[in-house]
């Protein structure tokens, strides 16, 4: 070993074992920001032996055509600096296919059909079958009635829906759209310009500054070139690019120009990748379809408990005649379903989407509202979504040397940069400044060097107007220039500076040098007095301005935030330091790895849950990610700006794209901000959690009025054999609806906490209220019936039999009242008049109330066996409701009391066990667990998926499962194993 190379300590110090000459010092090499370079390696097969096979030839194991030196790229693709012949080209495509993204196409009738295949669907189906096909009995027709009425709630229902999916942004068409149209290509030795669809492997291609660099390539020749990736890998500054280094599709070249070989093209490029991945394990089977079939299988098993019943009972029993049973039958079918409450909750999700919209949160999924409600974690890309992805100059940072101030730093330094045409780190020096003019105030340049790969600085030659002297400044990296500065560099100097350098890279700032001398005489070109070091600039990515406030305002609503970012682990730290975030984050490679052994965290999800982010993520790694704690029970909500986050937008419940993202981003996402900064979410988020309200508002009520719609008109059925009209209950059901649509605009509180669909909950309520106006109606029947007890006090004729027209009107507005009154009870957690409903609503029910009693006073509808009642017995159904209404509240305060808390304390202890068994903090809610429900309505996706299979509708691109991992492994692979089989006609 050299004296040389055993001199200098690790900071510089001289070594103890052989002190060095005085005139020998080694370079000091200053560990400055930046990625960690990875040479070029060789495939770990002989070359000569290409007749072996592909399947061994090309596994990653041995080859990896990102890593691999480029002349092996060559021998690899069979290729070489000539590009490929036409024909040539041609088999390529021919095997490997266009150089773009493939999108799957929808039938449309199937896409509308599908709408109709769930339980509340099936439910209004086998009534409309029922009325139709099955009421023709007795010398009566068909009931046509019923039959349009039903039919044309399930096509409303049905359009809504499909328009809302059809609508839908198509991520997977942002992202082709992305790619660059246009490449040029070098064929039959010549350069010419073609669609970039048309690129194969192997091709030699070029670009400039401007273009977009149109497929995966490996560089063999690169001038000056800086690629800005940030939409694909998260990286917020632009990335110098030098010969050997690979370039992704879909990135910008922002300085240079450039020579390369695609190495990949379409889905098996890194942008590729990133498509494939959106709606990869797309839940067609959306949470609040799950929420929907639940409560629609809730309503199916009571409606078929007591039609068995009636079945039994009426026919077996009473001995009824086929159509005076079914019409009974009927009733419970029309009556049991919420016919219209897909309807009804989409009317909520539209208008809340209208009033998210006035926040400048454009909604393109709306049942993503009642998701953004649930969510728990929010998982937040940095770059451009945190921060604003425009460097600057950290001027808290500033670190001087010589007697110049902070200001006089960045002043020179700005001096030394350029005005126009600029770079990423010129715009944010000059921009220090605050007025750009002062850049070349008071000086007039007389030469300037921009920044060039080689010399790694810039430099300016100026004369200072006001005293006439020439002056010289220059920027760039620190190593470079303190090996300029000859007139201040000592060890001290040298020592204070590497550590400055050192805090910043620790702190993912990075370092900016700048030095300063003097020139004598009028020569711009002459030597001058020796540079002196200045200063030192730390550059970054700054938070946006109002996201720290955003973050704390989703923790007080009970909303953890995670990062999530492509940029390296030390920038992903000091950004949540910055921000109050924390600065527990991992590398991603944690995520193939695993924790380590005798850590802190068991296992990779426990380690996930704790994390405050994680860096250096792939677009596959933030989609893990997300999966994961989905997986965990968790409602997760994702935010980003780029193509590379276009996967994890379309996996979580809720993907946000930011004001600026590409359009690759933004067809992903279910919410688009269309303004800067994250504060918009806050506003959806207290939105979203009014809209659930309103829903579980309404889930409550619906699922009460099947209980004592069904079990009313079945008690009445047993007990007096009591035939109520079929149309008059739709006729209830849609006053009841055109009511509760109003709830759209109703005035409720957000929780503090994210909401969730306890829906044992909301079935108990349902029950106790459902059995309670079950009961109003059965002892005003009876008595009635039974007693003169209206007659003798109020002097009103009594109906005379148990299906006498007057009294099927009298049930129908007793029932109609006090079934629209209920909704003031379950909007409300205390007293009904303590919480003070809209003036929509309020208005509804007394217009639904005026209709109602008009029904009474006048109708008589001989075709559905009504017959109108005096004002006298309006009068009386009016005050009988209002008596049993009062007592309402008081059942759900004994609810709450009791019941509900019971469950709520199971419920708790259960997630404790949970807690304690797995050491995981697993937030488990109703919709998400899996269950018959939720299969049921998934069948609706397997059915038409198989019918469009066997009749030949539409077109279907699958996405292979390895095309999951990283390109590297699969891309040479499939190159190898197609090139092997079909032998270059061109190759040498």
């Amino acid at each position: 070993m050299s004296n040389v190379e055993k001199e200098a300590g690790p900071r510089g110090e001289e070594s103890p074992v052989s002190p060095s000459p005085p005139d020998v010092k080694k370079k000091r090499e200053y560990k400055e920001f930046g990625h960690d370079e990875e040479k070029p390696t060789h495939a770990n097969v002989d070359m000569s032996m290409i007749e072996l096979k592909a399947e061994d030839l090309y596994d990653k194991e041995k080859v990896d055509l990102e890593t691999i030196v480029v002349e092996d790229v060559f021998k690899l693709l069979q290729c070489d600096e000539n590009g490929l012949s036409t024909d040539e080209a041609q088999r390529r495509l021919d095997i490997f296919g266009p150089n773009k993204l493939e999108q799957e196409e929808q039938n449309a009738i199937l896409q509308f059909l599908s709408f109709m295949w769930n339980p509340l669907s099936w439910v209004m189906e086998g009534a409309a079958l029922v009325a139709i096909a099955l009421s023709n009995g007795g010398g009566l027709p068909p009931d046509w009635e019923d039959f349009v009425g039903i039919i044309l709630l399930l096509i409303i229902n049905s359009t809504i829906g499909f328009y809302e999916e059809r609508n839908a942004g198509n991520a997977v068409k942002a992202l082709m759209d992305s790619l660059a149209p246009k490449a040029k290509v070098k064929r039959n030795g010549q350069w010419q310009e073609i669609e970039s669809a048309n690129l194969v492997p192997g091709d030699m291609i070029s670009f400039k500054i401007g273009d977009i660099v149109p497929a995966d390539c490996r560089l063999t020749e690169s001038i000056n070139v800086s690629i800005d990736q940030a939409a694909l890998t998260g990286e917020s500054l632009p990335q110098s690019k030098k010969e050997g280094d690979q370039c992704f599709s879909g990135s910008t070249c922002k300085q240079g120009e450039a020579e390369g070989v695609v190495i990949s093209t379409g889905a098996n490029t890194f942008f590729g990748r990133a498509a494939s991945l959106v709606g990869q394990d797309d839940d067609t089977t959306g949470h609040l379809q799950k929420i929907l079939a639940q409560i629609g299988s809730f309503c199916l098993v009571s409606i078929g408990i007591f039609v068995v019943a009636e079945i039994l009972v009426l026919y077996a029993g009473f001995r009824y005649e086929y159509r005076r049973g079914l019409n009974n039958i009927l009733v419970l079918l029309i009556g049991g379903i919420p016919i219209a409450m897909p309807t009804v909750l989409s009317v909520t999700l539209a208008v809340g989407a209208q009033q998210l919209a006035k926040h400048k949160a454009i909604v393109t999924r709306i049942t993503a509202i009642e998701e953004l409600a649930g969510v728990t974690i929010l998982c937040s890309d940095k770059t451009g979504t945190l921060t604003t992805n425009k460097l600057t100059i950290d001027k808290e940072t500033i670190r001087t040397y010589g007697p110049f101030s902070a200001d006089d730093v960045i002043l020179l330094a700005a001096y030394a940069s350029r005005t126009e045409n600029q770079d990423a780190i010129d715009t944010s020096v000059v921009g220090a400044l605050g007025d750009t003019s002062r850049a070349r105030a008071g000086i007039k340049l007389l030469d300037f060097k921009p920044f060039n790969p080689v010399d790694k600085r810039t430099e300016i030659t100026y004369r200072e107007e006001s005293s006439g002297k020439l002056k010289r400044v220059t920027k760039g990296m620190t190593g470079i220039i303190i090996e300029l500065c000859t007139r201040n560099k000592t060890d001290e100097l040298e020592n204070r500076l590497e550590s400055d350098v050192e805090e910043f890279a620790s702190r993912g700032l990075r370092a900016l040098a700048v030095a300063y001398e003097e020139l004598d005489g009028d020569d711009p070109e002459a030597e001058g007095n020796g540079f002196e070091l200045i200063g030192l600039l730390a550059i970054f990515d700054p938070p946006r301005e109002d996201t720290k406030q955003t973050i704390d305002d989703a923790l007080a609503l009970g909303v953890k935030v995670k990062m999530v970012t492509g940029d390296q682990l030390a920038i992903a730290k000091e950004t949540g330091r910055r921000l109050g975030l924390g600065d527990h984050m991992y590398p991603a490679k944690v995520l193939k790895d695993g924790p380590a052994p005798g850590g802190k965290h068991m296992n990779l999800d426990e380690m996930i849950l704790d994390a405050d982010g994680f860096a250096g993520v792939f677009p596959e790694h933030k989609y893990e990610i997300v999966k994961r704690l989905q997986g965990l029970g968790h409602l997760c909500a994702m935010t980003g700006d780029g193509a590379n986050d276009a996967p994890a937008l379309s996996r979580a419940n809720v993907g946000i794209a930011v004001e600026g993202a590409t359009d690759a981003a933004r067809g992903a996402a279910d919410i688009v901000l269309t303004e800067p900064g994250l504060s918009t979410i806050v506003h959806a988020i207290r939105g979203s959690r009014i809209i659930f309200q309103r829903m579980r508002n309404y889930s409550i009520y619906a699922c009460a009025v099947t209980i004592r719609i069904v079990v009313c008109f079945a008690i009445l059925a047993f007990a007096f054999r009591y035939d109520f009209p079929p149309f008059m209950v739709l006729i209830i059901a849609l006053l009841n609806d055109g009511t509760i649509m109003t709830l759209s605009v109703d005035r409720v509180l957000p929780s503090m906490t994210p909401d969730s669909w306890d829906l044992a909950e909301i079935f108990t309520y349902a029950i106790a209220y459902g059995l309670y106006l079950t009961a109003s109606t059965v002892a005003l029947v009876a008595i009635i019936l039974q007693t003169s007890f209206f007659h003798d006090k109020f002097g009103v004729v009594s109906p005379t039999s148990s299906n006498d027209p007057q009294l099927h009107m009298i049930v129908y507005l007793q029932v109609a009242i006090i079934s629209q009154a209920l909704i003031f009870v379950t909007r409300s957690h205390g007293f009904f008049f303590m919480e003070r409903p809209s003036f929509a609503l309020m208005g509804a029910f007394c217009v639904a109330q005026l209709v109602s009693s008009i029904i009474a006073a006048y109708a008589n509808w001989g075709f559905t066996n009504i017959q109108a009642i005096s004002g006298g017995w309006i009068g009386i159904v009016w005050v009988w409701n209002i008596i049993w209404f009062i007592p309402l509240d008081w059942i759900k305060f004994a609810m709450k009391a009791t019941i509900i808390k019971r469950m709520r304390e199971r419920h708790s202890r259960a997630v404790a066990a949970a807690a304690a068994e797995t050491g995981l903090q697993i937030t488990r809610t109703q919709s998400r667990a899996a269950s018959i429900h939720e299969s049921m309505y998934s069948n609706r996706v397997s059915f038409i998926r198989r019918a469009a299979r066997k009749v030949g509708f539409g077109t279907k691109i699958s996405v292979k499962p390895e095309e999951l991992q990283r390109f590297s492994s699969i891309q040479a692979q499939r190159t190898g194993a197609t090139l092997a089989r079909n032998p270059s006609r061109t190759a040498a």
